[in-house]
């Protein structure tokens, strides 16, 4: 049997503590019926996050798909590291399963919070990143980065970057000291090639963190 490299690894973000929402934000319940990012059986129903997101990626394309967080398929390796915590496990988990040259060439990373986003540009995402074989995320109309969605090329920059953080991280939590956050995204894509796009409407980056929000998207599916 031969076996070859995933292109591109579908990742849902889904591992953070929900604390400002007060519920798991992945088990939020979605009506799609107005909404057209997914073609397939979800529209006209309700679905959770989770669901929406994966379908997304399924959508995009996609065809591989994992999702991150310690209720989920791969957890946290090391505690509340934040989005940076969650791609580290995710390549972590690949690297113990196969050998290097069968890891996942890129990565196509989705929080579980943004109710409006399509398919249609999570594909453009990909495409724009596969062409210049850079990192690339998307920008509002205010020229405001969002560094998630992101697709991220697995390189010896972004090795090398996760190596030494979580190195370190690591070090930090076997000595019980505070390490309740890992790097944040924008630090990590300051060590590696990356562009942006411009997003098409800025809805599409409207994330929900809390109650408040995820009400006003509510009336808005």
């Amino acid at each position: 049997m031969s076996f070859q490299a995933i292109d591109c690894l579908g990742v849902v973000l889904a591992g953070g503590l929900s604390s400002r929402m007060g519920q798991d934000k992945a088990q939020l319940t979605r009506q799609s019926g107005l909404n057209h990012s997914s073609r397939r059986s979800l529209e006209g129903s309700a679905t959770t996050m989770l669901d929406f997101s994966k379908q997304l990626l399924i959508d995009a394309g996609i065809k591989d798909i994992v999702v991150s967080g310690d209720n989920h398929q791969i957890p946290d390796r090391v505690p509340q590291a934040g989005p940076v915590g969650g791609i580290y496990s995710v390549l972590a988990h690949f690297l113990t399963k196969s050998p290097e040259h069968l890891q996942p060439k890129a990565l196509l990373i989705l929080p579980v919070d943004l109710p409006f986003m399509t398919a249609a540009d999570l594909a453009q995402l990909r495409l724009k990143g596969e062409l210049s074989n850079k990192a690339t995320f998307f920008t509002d109309s205010q020229k405001q980065a969002h560094h998630i969605p992101l697709y991220l090329p697995n390189n010896a920059f972004l090795n090398m970057f996760l190596m030494q953080a979580f190195h370190r991280e690591t070090l930090l939590t076997n000595s019980k000291a505070n390490s309740k956050n890992g790097p944040s995204v924008r630090a990590m894509l300051e060590h590696v090639p990356h562009q942006t796009i411009t997003s098409k409407s800025n809805q599409l980056l409207f994330n929900t963190n809390t109650p408040t929000q995820w009400q006003e998207a509510q009336k808005q599916f």
